[in-house]
């Protein structure tokens, strides 16, 4: 095997498969990744057994070959070299790296101990814009759970139906909803399956993106393929919760806010809240004034008062800061925000509407 390719290029196309490398010591093929040379295209491909990431650039191919690198020591090397041509040639169980002075030689693993890369044929598939889709995915992943001891919550739902995208996220504390119309490539039929959110995230940041996104499903598997990149996951499978019983048809209390204000208001309250991440919003619907207080017993206590517009009855309840934080930090670049109530022991609705409205349930806290 021998080839010539860009160091730009393979810097590239390597931070892109590498997010499918494995960690685990008794596997250590799934810390490799696999290199393809063949008729001026390089194929690289890298998994965990969960996810399979393969991504194609062109390339000087001399020889044809195939070879599986320590995908650490190969990320390493190549973030070092000169921005110039890089050449690998493999012979045996070693490949030589060279780039103007620099050469390297590494030991590699038998390419037939790496897993087949995943064959699937898709039973529904939709194109998406991905800036867009980047942006809501940015609102709502913060909210899955990140462990697997309830796997259906570290998913984000994702539904398509009348050129409206829908994404839909909730660790059981809090639940975060966002949609937007756009024109889309869907069908009759609606769109609709569960995506690990860190999968989510990870696919839309990766530098391969292109401007339109395919998602497909299988009856195991999501399939997202862009430009010359291909990711398989698994699908998590199970029941969404219900969650559009959560959001009641009205409130007692609204509240419209600043964004900015808000933010800087709570970012001041909160220092005292070190122990107790308990901050409340007592609601003084006569004076239109919204003020935030937290107290410690060994910091003390803090309070600001920010005004604010007000329909219904005045209102107290106690919110965790962290998750407010998500939201506000969710909802940046948005003016204004819509804080809903019902009572001291509901819900608050935090809602913002724009080119994405964003809707966040937030379960209150015991004072």
């Amino acid at each position: 095997m021998k080839f010539i390719v860009s160091q730009s290029a393979l810097a590239t196309a390597l931070s892109v498969v590498s997010k499918g490398m494995g960690s685990n010591a008794s596997l250590p093929i799934l810390a490799g990744i696999y290199i393809k040379a063949d008729e001026g295209t390089l194929e690289f491909q890298t998994t965990n057994l969960d996810i399979s990431i393969r991504h194609r650039i062109p390339a000087n191919v001399e020889e044809p070959g195939e070879v599986v690198v320590s995908g650490k020591i190969l990320n390493n090397i190549v973030k070092t070299l000169a921005d110039a041509a890089v050449t690998f040639e493999g012979e045996g169980t070693q490949v030589s790296i060279s780039c103007e002075k620099s050469n390297f030689l590494l030991n590699t693993l038998d390419p037939r101990d790496f897993p087949e890369f995943p064959e699937y044929e898709l039973d529904t598939t939709i194109e998406l814009p991905s800036d867009l889709l980047s942006k809501m995915v940015d609102k709502v992943y913060k909210v899955t759970v990140k462990d697997n001891t309830r796997p259906i919550l570290s998913g984000v739902l994702l539904t398509v139906e009348n050129n409206t995208i829908r994404l839909v996220a909730t660790d059981s504390y809090r639940l975060a909803v966002c949609d937007s119309n756009t024109e889309t490539s869907s069908a009759a039929a609606p769109f609709r399956t569960i995506v690990s959110g860190a999968v989510f995230h990870d696919v839309l940041s990766l530098p391969s993106m292109t401007e339109k996104l395919l998602i497909g499903i299988t009856g195991s598997q999501v399939v997202f393929q862009f430009g010359n990149t291909t990711y398989v996951s698994r699908k998590i499978e199970g029941r969404f919760p219900d969650y559009k019983q959560l959001f009641p048809d009205n409130c007692s209390t609204s509240v419209r806010i600043g964004v900015d204000r808000l933010s800087s208001a709570l970012k001041r309250v909160s220092v005292i809240a070190l122990a107790n991440p308990s901050v409340h919003f007592e609601v003084d619907a006569d004076g239109a004034l919204m003020r935030l207080s937290a107290s410690s017993p060994d910091q003390g206590e803090s309070h600001e008062d920010i005004p604010v517009e007000v329909e219904g009855d005045s209102c107290n309840i106690a919110l965790n800061y962290h998750y407010v934080f998500d939201c506000v930090n969710a909802i940046s670049g948005t003016e204004d925000v819509t804080l809903e109530l019902q009572s001291a022991v509901r819900p608050a609705i935090f809602k913002a509407f724009g080119k994405i409205n964003y809707q966040y349930l937030l379960m209150q806290m015991r004072s």
